[in-house]
This record gives C-alpha cells, sequence and structure tokens, in this order.
C-alpha cells in the first residue's frame, strides 16, 4: 500500500492544516522542560511550558476522530533541584479538553542505562537519613481517549489487515502496565540534539490503537520516528515540528530522502513572517543562556 506521509514545519499550539477529525491516533513525546541535559532554558517559565502543552492538546483534541486515542510520552522532570510534576499536570490538562484518562503505560529502561549519578550518588558521601535521591529509569506513557470507540465502524477486511499478532502480544509483555524497552542510546547519528524514543515504543502504541490505511499524527515530530514507523505499518502520517533544521534527518530516517512526489511524502513550511522557526542553532544559544 501507497501512504502518504506530511511534515509541516510550524507550531503545533496551532494545527490549522488539519481538518476536524481527520486523525485515528495521535502519539507523541513532548520536548522536556528545561531539562539541563536537553533543551535548558528553552521555556521561559513552567506555565509556559504547560500552556504550550494545553494549546496543543486542545487543538488535538479537534482533529481527532471520536472515539480514538492519543499516547503522550512523558514524564516528571527535575530542573535546578526541584521536582515538576507534569504527568500529573498533563493529564488535568488533557481532562479539562475533554479527553479522558484511560490508562497510563510505564516503560522501563534497561538497568544497565543508568550508573549512579550525582544525584544518587549523594548517599555515597553521606551515609544517613534524608540524603536519598533516586536515579529515574522510567518514563510515563498516558493513554487518553475521546469519547467512545465504534467497534463495528471497520470492516472485516481493515480488521484482518490490522490484526495484532498475539503470540508478540504475550512474548513481548505488551499486556502488562510496565514495558521494558531499550531506549534510544546517546551518541544515535540521527537523533543528536534531539530527545527521540524508540521505534519499539511508537512500533506498539501504532499497532495497539491504529488500523491499516489510517493517519497518525505526531504534533513533536523531531527526528521522525513516528513517521517512520507508521510507514513500516502502513500507516498514513503527520507531523509538526518547529525545528526545520531537521528535515533532512526526518528524510534520511524515513527513506524520503530524495522524494519530491508530494502525494507520497509532503513538507509544509509556514509562512516566517508569522511563525517562529527554531533551529539547531537556536536550541544551542538556548542551553548556553543566550537569546
Amino acid at each position: 500500500m501507497d501512504t502518504k506521509h506530511k511534515v509541516i514545519f510550524g507550531n503545533c499550539m496551532s494545527m490549522a492544516e488539519l481538518s476536524d477529525q481527520s486523525i485515528h491516533f495521535i502519539v507523541t513525546s513532548p520536548p522536556y522542560f528545561n531539562a539541563p541535559f536537553d533543551y535548558k532554558g528553552l521555556f521561559e517559565n513552567y506555565e509556559q511550558y504547560l500552556g504550550v502543552i494545553r494549546k496543543m492538546a486542545k487543538e488535538a483534541y479537534r482533529v481527532l476522530q471520536e472515539g480514538r486515542i492519543f499516547a503522550l510520552n512523558i514524564d516528571d522532570m527535575l530542573v535546578d533541584g526541584k521536582k515538576y510534576p507534569i504527568t500529573a499536570d498533563a493529564i488535568k490538562i488533557f481532562q479539562n479538553v475533554g479527553f479522558r484518562y484511560r490508562d497510563k503505560i510505564v516503560w522501563k529502561k534497561p538497568d544497565g542505562y543508568l550508573r549512579i549519578s550525582r544525584r544518587s550518588g549523594v548517599l555515597l558521601k553521606n551515609p544517613y537519613p534524608m540524603y536519598f535521591y533516586p536515579d529515574n529509569l522510567l518514563e510515563s506513557v498516558i493513554i487518553f481517549q475521546k469519547g467512545k470507540f465504534n467497534y463495528h465502524s471497520i470492516s472485516k477486511e481493515i480488521r484482518q489487515k490490522s490484526k495484532i499478532d498475539t503470540k508478540e502480544f504475550q512474548s513481548n509483555g505488551w499486556y502488562k502496565t510496565i514495558w521494558e524497552i531499550t531506549n534510544v542510546l546517546p551518541g544515535s547519528k540521527l537523533e543528536k540534539g534531539v530527545a527521540a524514543f524508540p521505534d519499539e515504543l511508537v512500533y506498539r502504541l501504532i499497532k495497539l490503537f491504529s488500523y491499516y490505511g489510517e493517519t497518525v499524527l505526531d504534533p513533536f515530530l523531531g527526528s521522525g520516528t513516528t513517521m517512520k514507523v507508521a510507514k513500516k505499518l502502513e500507516r498514513n502520517s503527520v507531523g509538526f515540528e518547529i525545528i526545520k533544521d531537521l528535515e533532512s534527518v526526518i528524510r534520511k530516517k524515513t527513506e524520503f530522502k530524495n522524494e519530491v512526489n508530494p502525494n507520497i511524502f509532503k513538507v509544509i513550511e509556514r509562512d516566517k513572517g508569522k511563525y517562529r522557526f527554531v533551529t539547531l542553532d537556536y536550541i544551542e544559544k538556548k542551553k548556553n543562556g543566550n537569546n
């Protein structure tokens, strides 16, 4: 099947390019809030960060079809010694725009991913009560639903083409609320400067919550992982991204490097006079505290 894929370089707080109820499934991982290892200082404050999530969620509710799912990979963040309750705040935001909080999956990274850090290592220097700060191997995948899904709306043919391999489902532990998946390792060429989630995470979610030939949306496309997996699973996809420099990375990852047919792979660049474009150079400047 020839699927269609579209990258829109613009802010996902507005998804004017998408019509109401045109999307079947949404999966995304927003930027971490001012994480020192990611985009430190990108957001002026926590309220601004939540404002971005709120506007994105409102637009997502509009473009998502009735009964369909939004899978949000997000987690609390420690910044300058202060822990921000991002997961709880995101759940409230999505509920307030109309979504139903359906479930939560915990993504566990390999035990060897972290060694004792400066944070957890405080106890080694001070082996007494009150010095304990754990290192985090977990992230949350929060599952939201818009209304109720009509199972009879899918034809028998599409149901068969979308059938989930129950052996894979059981052997890889998809049925659990904890998924053990290796993260994208530091040093990966295509993910340099971008906190990408692993293919396997998106693969499971697309298989579990969308049907063959449907359209998947990623409001924070990043390096294009969602688009890559959607293409592999014969789903159409749309992605929003503010870093224009990532176009070449997205093309390489999705294997649309030389694709010029807009019916297969289309790139939309919003009017630069109206929308602020962020580049990797801008991100580096923000990391270094320069505006």
